[in-house]
């Protein structure tokens, strides 16, 4: 129930709206309060409503409508003012309001909002006369609706039995065609089946014979891509080969000249080298100092023996590459992974070939260090240390196999020499003329 106070006698104020404010001139209201919330000082305002002072007329009824109804309904100053703002904003609707005769033309919820805000004589009969009239209005709209409705769901009944009979209609049509067809399909299936039993002794027939064939074909083939790679094994050997001399006439020599010349290199360093050794007059050498015998104040061959070197002595490996032209082949993961192999394969081709960059660059003697392409995931970014050649070994060919290829690409009579601990790497390049060395005599000779 809603009671307002203060007022004079004859302003409506001590009349009392004894049902709820309609909804639609509870909207009007609102409205009429944020159009004149703007005219207001921010003292004028109600403490509640002080903080939507800044808000437009929109927002402010969007956000502030339940509180500014509220302010209207218990604060009669509030409402006063708001109904001065009214006055100033529409007069006529004011006067008529006044003078107890509102305009035949004005929406009654209007007029019901402005009579409720504005109290004249007779307020509470035009805001319940509008709320009456909004739910008559209502009434009258939502039995207009509903009767609009149901004409059209009594026209969309009468399309749908229509369109039923339609399709009955056809439906029949189409099961009497079906029937007919039916009929004739039975007809040729009958026919087909005798045609598929003779088909398929056919096939059977043809089944076999096609068999025959395949096996024949598969057999062809087989014999095909095994002459196809015997083929590509030799036209790959062919290239390497054609490569191999096109490589030799660029240089301007061939291969056997190379090694000609290397073991010619060798046999003459080898012969300086024990000239001066032995520091013999060239001259002096005579055929009877060449017989084997014991001399005052020399060495017999049991003192000789006593002094030869143990396999596993470092000193060994000096003395090897000490020779003329000799060929240092060392097998680079089977030295690391003795050496160190708790470290990363980077690390450890790392801390080998920089060893042997020290090792050759005291010995003088050629260097190269073998590794295993077959565990590179990617191409490997590396600088070869100076006096060492670094070779990784092609996809297909094992770090093994490319050391023999090595130790038969050498003349015979140089000196190489081979480090690895792989029984059947010794063995293989020791049938090729090399000196192997384990890899554990390297590893002391690095440390």
């Amino acid at each position: 129930m809603v009671e307002t106070q203060g007022g004079g006698p004859d302003d409506g104020a001590a009349e009392v709206l004894d049902r709820p404010l309609p909804d639609g001139v509870r909207r009007r209201v609102v409205q009429i309060v944020s159009d004149g919330f703007g005219g207001l000082t921010l003292g004028e305002l109600p403490a509640q409503l002080r903080q939507y002072a800044r808000f437009t007329p929109n927002r402010r009824a969007k956000f502030a409508g339940n509180a500014m109804a509220a302010a209207v309904e218990t604060d009669t100053l509030f409402r006063q003012r708001i109904g001065e703002k009214f006055r100033d904003a529409q007069p006529e609707l004011a006067g008529a309001l006044d003078a107890g005769s509102p305009p035949p033309a004005a929406d009654p919820l209007d007029v019901a909002a402005a009579a409720y805000v504005l109290r004249p004589h007779g307020w509470v009969k035009l805001v319940t006369a509008a709320g009456e009239e909004a739910q008559r209005a209502d009434a009258e709209r939502a039995d207009e609706e509903s009767r609009a409705e149901l004409e059209r769901l009594h026209e969309e009944l009468a399309r749908a039995r229509e369109h039923t009979r339609a399709e009955t209609e056809r439906l029949r049509a189409e099961l009497d065609a079906s029937k007919r067809e039916a009929e004739s399909l039975h007809r040729k299936l009958r026919s087909a089946l005798s045609d598929v039993k003779r088909g398929e002794a056919a096939l059977r027939k043809a089944q076999a014979e096609i068999d025959a064939v395949r096996a024949e074909g598969h057999a062809q083939v087989s014999a095909a891509e095994s002459e196809t790679r015997r083929l590509k094994a030799r036209l790959t050997e062919a290239e390497a080969a054609l490569e191999a001399t096109r490589k030799a006439a660029r240089e301007g020599r061939s291969v056997e000249d190379m090694r000609v010349r290397l073991l010619l290199d060798t046999l003459l360093d080898a012969t300086q080298g024990l000239r001066r050794e032995l520091a013999l007059p060239p001259v002096s050498v005579r055929p009877a100092e060449t017989v084997d015998a014991v001399e005052p104040g020399r060495m017999t061959p049991k003192d000789i023996a006593n002094r030869a070197l143990s396999e596993h002595d470092p000193a060994v490996l000096d003395q090897l590459l000490a020779l003329p032209q000799a060929h240092l082949v060392v097998d680079g993961y089977n030295v690391t992974k003795t050496g160190y192999p708790q470290m990363p394969l980077e690390k450890q081709r790392l801390r080998l070939l920089g060893q042997l960059s020290q090792l050759a660059a005291q010995t003088g003697a050629e260097t190269t260090c073998v590794f295993d392409g077959a565990e590179l995931a990617a191409p490997v970014l590396l600088a070869p240390p100076r006096g060492v050649r670094v070779l990784f070994s092609k996809p297909g060919v094992t770090a093994d196999e490319l050391i023999r290829q090595l130790v038969r690409a050498e003349p015979p009579g140089r000196p190489v020499i081979v480090v690895s601990t792989d029984r059947e790497v010794a063995d293989g390049v020791a049938r090729a003329g090399a000196r192997p060395v384990a890899s554990a005599v390297l590893l002391k000779r690095l440390s």
